[in-house]
């Protein structure tokens, strides 16, 4: 959808223009952005304040888009005028291409049918009922760690591999292995060829038999075989004399026999799309919050030991239930803080239907515009020393003090992520299990990052371990 030009009524005040880095003559901010769009996003915020507009690529084939940063604007955006922006950009688009119009991507009526048939899947009861799988994976990674070649581990790949292990077994609850292996090979394949074809200035039809299509073509193919081979054994089990409990109460056998009166059911198709939208969001930003934390508590032996000590007064011998997320407010202050330094979701598109006012610029109608919880998380105007690590910013009185857009890392508005009470669950019960059987002291004092379909480390996050006594078995 081509941006239009604002032209004023006569006699009228002409209007401010959209203040933006000048970038190169002919390529505007192209090479910056590709380099390191998070630093570039965070100067031109500093240069040129909460509403930026930037271009990049040559002539005819150029990118024009507008960044808000401001909290009032970010709330204008996924909130109180969200049905104004919409999920079209690109990068949405190619995600929907490959992973299928599930929640992450879908709109109007469509999102509207699929988030009533979902979110009953959704409740504090059920996520409260995964629990004890949560634990259970993240205490076998803890008996795994015993055997770590010289007690050092990068927290990158361990935490994806916990949080795609975790969140397999509930999905796919017997067939869990099978779809562990499948989405570890597959998802990087796509991810990559997602990013590249977003953000290409020009794009080769999907169809054509390049490296890159058929490679993408094969692991998209895989992925959903299997898929629909394991929904079509639920579908056939449901209701048969033998089906026991365990094969009905993982999500995808709940997802396989949701509907109503008024939206039906989802078809064997919607159900694919579903499990896989679920399979990449719900491990790959949870995985980018277990690692960071961690880390973060590795590089600061103070706040690791005060949230350790209060793990071992909630849990004591026990093991950890749902009931302790509630018992565990330092522990979940440390994982609020590491959300705020590395959101899952650095930046976060959409696009103007109507041209709209914010932060006193107007913003075109077809303008691609962008929120980035990664330079608001950061903005020294509503966090002091913003770059220092400091779980008390997330004490219940000084939360309460701030802006409701000042963190939001699971975004707001009607979209906001359905996930949320499942991502802070798992999160939550993994590291109090993780930090019960280990202290950790960092390797890597710096962990370098890109944005992709989620925050990307493009470094290790390497620990030592140190098993506590009588505690890492």
């Amino acid at each position: 959808m081509p941006q239009t030009e604002s032209h004023p009524h006569p006699g009228s005040a002409p209007e401010a223009a959209i203040p933006g880095p000048a970038g190169l003559p002919v390529l505007g901010s192209m090479f910056d952005l590709r380099r390191d769009s998070l630093g570039t996003f965070l100067n031109a915020r500093r240069a040129h304040g909460d509403v930026v507009r930037l271009e990049a690529g040559p002539p005819g084939l150029r990118s024009v888009f507008h960044a808000v940063f401001a909290p009032e604007g970010v709330q204008q955006i996924l909130a109180s005028q969200a049905a104004n922006f919409r999920k079209d950009h690109p990068l949405y688009e190619e995600v929907r291409q490959s992973f299928g119009n599930g929640l992450l991507t879908s709109q109007d009526a469509d999102y509207l049918r699929q988030r009533r048939l979902v979110q009953p899947l959704f409740t504090k009861r059920r996520v409260d009922s995964y629990a004890a799988a949560i634990t259970t994976e993240a205490g076998a990674l803890a008996d795994r760690w015993r055997t770590a070649e010289g007690s050092t581990v990068d927290l990158v790949p361990e935490m994806n591999r916990l949080a795609l292990r975790t969140v397999a077994r509930i999905l796919f609850g017997l067939d869990a292995a099978a779809a562990e292996d499948a989405f570890h090979r597959c998802a990087p394949v796509i991810n990559a060829y997602v990013v590249r074809r977003a953000y290409a200035p020009v794009k080769i039809p999907r169809e054509w038999p390049t490296p890159g299509n058929l490679r993408a073509r094969a692991a998209t193919d895989e992925l959903n075989a299997l898929c629909d081979r394991i929904i079509e054994d639920r579908r056939a089990a449901r209701g048969t004399a033998g089906a026991t409990a365990d094969e009905g109460d993982d999500l995808l056998s709940l997802l396989a026999a949701a509907g109503n009166d008024e939206d039906g059911s989802l078809d064997a198709t919607e159900v694919r799309e579903q499990v896989l939208i679920f399979l990449l969001a719900g491990h790959e930003t949870t995985a980018t919050s277990l690692a960071f934390t961690l880390h973060l508590l590795a590089r600061h032996p103070e706040e690791q030991t005060r949230v350790r000590e209060e793990v071992d007064r909630v849990l004591g011998e026990g093991t950890s239930t749902a009931a302790d997320l509630d018992r565990l407010p330092y522990l979940t202050q440390a994982l609020k803080e590491s959300m705020r330094l590395y959101p899952a979701a650095p930046v976060v598109s959409r696009r103007a239907v109507a041209a709209t006012e914010i932060g006193g610029y107007r913003i075109p109608a077809g303008a691609d515009v962008v929120v980035a919880p990664w330079v608001t998380h950061r903005s020294p105007e509503l966090w002091e020393d913003p770059e220092r690590f400091d779980p008390r910013r997330f004490a219940p009185e000084r939360e309460a003090e701030r802006h409701r857009y000042a963190w939001f890392p699971f975004g707001g508005g009607p979209r906001a992520c359905i996930g949320q009470h499942f991502s802070m669950l798992e999160s939550v019960l993994a590291l109090a299990t993780l930090l019960r059987a280990y202290e950790l002291d960092a390797v890597d004092e710096e962990v370098p990052v890109a944005a992709g379909i989620t925050l990307q480390a493009t470094g290790p996050a390497r620990v030592r371990l140190r098993p506590r006594h009588g505690a890492a078995g």
